[in-house]
């Protein structure tokens, strides 16, 4: 595994922080996404060799947490609002449409470029519904600009 030698120094040094080796195991688990961008089965062998844990143990964290990735996040990740005022303003429709048009219908487009997914409140509830792609809000994205939204994005114009 190919971690940056910082975010070695910065987890070997977060784990005397804690009572027990293991329960570092999820800021090591952050340290490692944020350097690598997901959580490969070759981190997991390595966090459950740190630690002192099963592999099993660490895959269990991962798997049960929304949070942490198992493959890289694809060139363009959309995340569409499903918290109530969202909702009540056609954010699953929007959610349904992107998908479509993006050829998100399992998970990524085959070409990895787009990724459609469901998060919490984006706290911009005035602009619902809100769509961020990577780190940029977009808000009112509705049911009936959603498509057009989707054919932006296909073309690099947002």
């Amino acid at each position: 595994m190919n971690l940056k030698p910082e975010t070695i120094n910065a987890i070997d040094a977060l784990i005397p922080r804690y009572p027990e080796k293991r329960s570092a195991m999820m800021m090591v688990l952050h340290a490692i996404q944020e350097d690598i961008g997901c959580i490969s089965d070759e981190a997991v062998r390595w966090v459950a060799e740190k630690l002192g844990v099963s592999d099993v143990e660490v895959l269990g964290v991962v798997t049960f947490y929304p949070m942490f990735r198992q493959k890289p996040l694809p060139q363009k990740h959309v995340k569409v609002c499903r918290t109530l005022s969202c909702a009540m303003r056609g954010s699953h429709a929007v959610h349904d449409t992107l998908k479509e048009k993006l050829g998100c219908q399992c998970g990524q487009s085959e070409d990895g470029e787009f990724e459609v997914e469901y998060v919490e409140c984006m706290a911009a509830c005035d602009g619902a519904p809100a769509v961020m792609v990577n780190d940029e809000l977009f808000e009112n994205i509705t049911p009936e600009t959603a498509e057009a939204f989707a054919e932006k994005l296909k073309h690099g114009e947002q």
